[in-house]
Formats: structure tokens, sequence, C-alpha cells
């Protein structure tokens, strides 16, 4: 082989690098949420983080440029995967829709690291000038806005009752539910919050629905 074959055959075989990049980047955001659940966003270092990955911070750094951005990072990812598991497609019916936040509920209990992150962020962001003021803001709009809208079309279905204020129950439920977690995350081993959350919406279901049902499965 001469000179410049070995130059193209280098050129062209896979340098592995993307794959132990992605591993990489996985390690930074699942230690960066037991950091962010620990103590919050203003005392995490990205030193400690980039220490416990067993990166230097430079290291670090080559894939969140500051820790606003590994933050944000974090809190997209997790609604990304939240997002598709648990609110794709679109539910066919309040009930479902009410079920789909159940599912959620259990979900979250599982993963009490995240949860944890989300409750200690959402009540640090209450300041405006946290990095994550704005997407809790979006998240909380998106999130009622999409269960108003299905609420609103359970009415026109038949399926609730006509006249009930879709933002402010949906507004509610959500609330209940963040709440719900919150006193799961203080006493995980004592509080049911998926038993809790499913006992709640099923007494709202039958306060709203046109014939007084409530969830599936429920006498």
């Amino acid at each position: 082989m001469d000179r410049t074959q070995g130059r193209t055959a280098r050129r062209s075989a896979p340098r592995g690098t993307y794959p132990v990049g992605d591993e990489r980047r996985a390690r930074i955001l699942d230690t960066a949420v037991d950091h962010f659940a620990q103590w919050g966003f203003h005392a995490s270092s990205l030193a400690r983080i980039a220490k416990d990955v067993g990166i230097t911070q430079g290291g670090l750094l080559h894939h969140f440029r500051s820790k606003e951005d590994l933050l944000v990072s974090v809190l997209r990812h997790s609604d990304e995967q939240d997002s598709e598991r648990f609110f794709s497609p679109d539910p066919r019916s309040a009930a479902e829709a009410f079920e789909s936040l159940i599912e959620l509920a259990r979900y979250n209990s599982q993963r009490p690291g995240r949860t944890r992150m989300f409750n200690m962020l959402a009540a640090e962001a209450g300041e405006h000038g946290h990095p994550a003021h704005e997407y809790f803001i979006h998240r909380y709009r998106t999130i009622i806005d999409k269960n108003t809208e299905t609420l609103r079309l359970a009415v026109e279905r038949g399926e609730l009752k006509p006249g009930i204020d879709y933002a402010g129950i949906s507004a509610e439920s959500i609330a209940v539910m963040d709440g719900l977690q919150l006193q799961w995350a203080l006493a995980p081993d004592t509080f049911d919050m998926t038993g809790r959350l499913r006992t709640y919406l099923d007494r709202l279901m039958r306060q709203i629905s046109a014939d007084g049902s409530g969830l599936p499965g429920r006498t």
C-alpha cells in the first residue's frame, strides 16, 4: 500500500468517537440529574459533576457550554422522553388523558432522582433570573393547554358535562399531581402517590362526566 492509499484508508476508517461521545454525554446528563436533585441549580458545581463522571471540567464543557446549558439539556431530555412515552398520540378521551397522568406518576415513582430534581428546580425557578424560569412557564402552559383542549373535545363528544371550566380543571389536576409528587418525595416508602392521584382523578371524572361514571376499572 502506498502513502496515498494509507491516508485514504485512515480517513475512511470509522473513528469510533461518536458512540463514546454519546455515552459520555448520557453519563453527564444522568450525573447532573443527581446533583441538581440534591443541591439545586445554584449550589451544584460543574467541577463536582465532572469529577463524578470521571472527566475534567474542560471535558464536560466540550459537551455543554455552561451550567445553564447543561440544566436546559437535562430538562429537555427528560421532557422528550416523557412526551414520547405518555403524551403521544393525543388522548382519545378525557379518561385516557387522566390515565396518562396516572401512568406518568407511576413512572416518576420509579425514578426518584429525576423526580426530586424536578421538585427542586421547579421551586427554584420561581426566581425570574433562574435559567429554568421560562422553561417551567412554557412547560406548564403547554401541558395545561393540551389537557384543556382534550376536555373541550370531550364535552363536544358528550363524554363530559357541558359548561365545565376546561382550563381550570386542567390546571387544578396538574397542580394536584405535582403536590402529591412533592408529598411522595418527602416519604416515598409510606405515601402512595399513584393511588392517591387515581382516587382524585376518579372522583373528578365522576363530577364532570355526562353519565357520572369514573375512570375505567373503578367502581
